[in-house]
């Protein structure tokens, strides 16, 4: 009888053994079941929240994205209005001129707090007062964004699909978690396009020790030219040939192109006009946006994004030398036979001809 009792017992513990580890078992599937749902949840939310392809179109339309394009440069110069007209229509974009500044037209009780006129240079003061009428229409028709470029700029014939990379790697630099309709995202105040060169902000001394900021990298970029070809201030030899980047400005030099979202062109109309103004207008705006960068916290926390190398470039036309700057004036007498410009593969300028007659584009390099 005690045999069978120490049998009896034997069973029921294997009984109970063997529904535990069923339980155990069961709640494991139900888990890993769920788990496996979340992630796939996560996944698909992922994918919805990622702009889709045509997010980026209105980058190549009319206006490149933005609401509207202004030009600045004095109502004289008509040689580079015409050049500046007949190039944006063939490349598929319209232009507005706001009219250039001179400076002797300004007077002293409107240059801002901290100018010495006569050290920064009439030639200068009226540039900066070109900018700022450009700027200040922004905020006066509360435009969502513009932009703003030189009366001798040129580009690549192939911009739109340029703009198109670029607003992508905005959206990644910069992103924001409110829904925008521009294709370059809303979480930037400065987009500039076009510069004569700048660092990455972490080799700015007061960035020292500091985490890097977020770059996008476009690879294998045949817009891009050769590496013994592009310039700028970035030490493009420790990188792959024909790389671009979409990053955080560390302080451009020269004001080329730029674009400026509501937010941005309220916070330059302050700092650079309203409040005060340090020096020529591309180094206040570069001042403006390293403030930024180097995360005072104190300032107006400027949010400005650089592309390097840009895609908007001074034009050298073909022609009298001396012609070339409304800003350093210059006697030179020589004569460009063929004009010029650095950074740019298929110059939009020096393929007018091309375009009109559907030609083959020449490359520059």
């Amino acid at each position: 009888m005690g045999s069978i009792l120490t049998s009896m017992r034997q069973s029921h513990r294997q009984v109970y053994l063997g529904f535990l580890a069923f339980i155990v078992l069961l709640a494991f599937l139900i888990a890993f079941r769920s788990s496996a749902v979340t992630g796939r949840e996560n996944v698909t939310q992922a994918i919805e929240n990622r702009p889709s392809r045509k997010t980026y179109e209105p980058a190549a339309n009319e206006t490149l994205g933005f609401s509207n394009i202004f030009v600045v440069g004095l109502p004289e110069r008509t040689d580079k209005r015409d050049a500046m007209v007949l190039t944006s229509a063939l490349t598929g974009f319209h232009i507005e001129f706001i009219n250039g500044v001179k400076g002797e037209s300004i007077p002293d009780s409107a240059v801002p707090f901290g100018v010495d006129r006569h050290a920064l240079m009439e030639t200068n003061l009226g540039s900066w007062r070109g900018h700022m009428n450009a700027i200040r229409r922004i905020v006066e028709e509360d435009l969502e964004s513009a932009l703003i470029m030189e009366d001798d700029m040129d580009w690549d014939v192939r911009l739109k699909t340029q703009l198109k990379q670029i607003a992508e790697g905005a959206r990644y630099v910069m992103p924001s978690n409110e829904p925008s309709s521009s294709p370059y995202g809303d979480g930037w105040d400065v987009l500039w396009l076009g510069h004569c060169g700048e660092v990455f902000p972490e080799a700015l001394p007061e960035n020292e020790g500091k985490p890097e900021h977020p770059k996008y990298t476009l690879s294998n970029d045949n817009t891009v030219p050769p590496r013994n070809k592009v310039t700028g201030l970035v030490d493009f030899a420790k990188y792959p040939e024909f790389t671009r980047w979409v990053h955080v400005s560390g302080g451009p030099i020269c004001s080329f192109a730029y674009a400026l979202s509501q937010r941005g062109a309220r916070k330059v109309l302050f700092d650079l006009s309203v409040d005060h103004l340090e020096g020529p207008f591309d180094n206040a705006l570069a001042g403006f946006c390293r403030d930024g960068a180097s995360g005072n916290q104190n300032g107006l926390r400027a949010r400005c994004l650089s592309v390097t190398p840009p895609v908007f470039f001074h034009h050298r036309a073909k022609g009298r030398v001396g012609g070339d700057s409304d800003i350093h004036e210059s006697g030179n007498a020589d004569v460009r036979e063929k004009g010029t410009t650095e950074n740019i593969v298929w110059s939009a300028r020096n393929n007018i001809r091309n375009m009109m007659l559907g030609l083959e584009m020449e490359s520059q390099f």
